[in-house]
């Protein structure tokens, strides 16, 4: 049978992040994609204009009837917006526990824009991160969650292993916003420690690059990989996806979600 799998996520209406990407990325790797959106967003490379949310109830009955009828084997989540939407993922995850999650914990836009419902974040950190198999955040947001200061690789290594705590099984802690780095990323577990190298492009063309690894990591999982095959498959499709880069719009343009395959 195809591997499966399910965004919960964000609408981006210039196509380079939320469920668009997503689905763009499971395409790429032959993956068959579903999702439930939680709020429609006017953006383009430029910002975002407006975030209107999808009421909790809707969320929740996308999410159980994809799972019912077509079945899901790893479940990717994005931009959740409201406590209220939190709430509502939350408690249907806990009636599919076997069902691996990547949880990427978006905040912020490229562009500064709130992601998020001011004081949501202690309820993604206390009720979501426990459900997540995989937590990916960038190094503003592993600073919100743990309150601590990144400036180094130490401190990448210090900030991953304090939201281990909270009972997620891996955090990839990503680096790319780590000044004077390479742009590498850091899987830890309670059993392993795993850097994974790759060179910082000069480039704009960066958004949606959370997004489409955290469903590269979702795929991975999908079709039968463990995390650590799954998280160095999608570093590897991201940095080339960002290399190959369509040069679109004016602002933070988008990647190129099927590397090798350009018309």
């Amino acid at each position: 049978m195809v591997a499966r799998a399910l965004t919960i996520a964000g609408s981006d209406s210039g196509g380079g992040a939320g469920i668009q990407a997503d689905l763009k990325t499971f395409s790429a790797f032959s993956v068959y994609g579903m999702s439930a959106i939680t709020a429609v967003t006017v953006q383009d490379t430029m910002g975002v204009y407006r975030i209107v949310a999808i009421d909790p109830d809707i969320v929740a009955q996308q999410i159980d009837v994809v799972i019912r009828d077509l079945g899901v084997d790893a479940i990717k989540i994005g931009m959740l917006f409201s406590a209220e939407i939190i709430d509502a993922v939350v408690d249907r995850l806990r009636h599919y526990p076997n069902i691996p999650v990547i949880l990427d914990p978006v905040m912020r836009a490229k562009g500064g824009t709130s992601l998020l419902s001011p004081g949501a974040e202690n309820q993604m950190r206390e009720q979501l991160l426990p459900l997540a198999t995989v937590i990916t955040p960038n190094l503003p947001e592993a600073e919100a969650l743990t309150g601590r200061m990144i400036r180094s690789p130490e401190d990448m290594r210090s900030a991953g292993t304090a939201l281990l705590q909270y009972g997620v099984p891996y955090v990839l802690v990503k680096g790319g916003h780590l000044e004077g780095y390479p742009a590498n990323d850091l899987l830890l577990s309670e059993h392993e420690e795993l850097w994974l190298e790759a060179p910082r492009l000069n480039t704009v063309n960066t958004h949606g690059t959370g997004c489409t690894l955290s469903s590269a990591i979702a795929a991975g999982l999908a079709q039968g990989h463990d995390v650590s095959q799954s998280v160095i498959q999608a570093k590897n499709y991201v940095t080339q996806a960002i290399s190959e880069a369509p040069s679109l719009g004016h602002g933070h343009g988008p990647l190129w979600h099927f590397p090798g395959n350009r018309l």
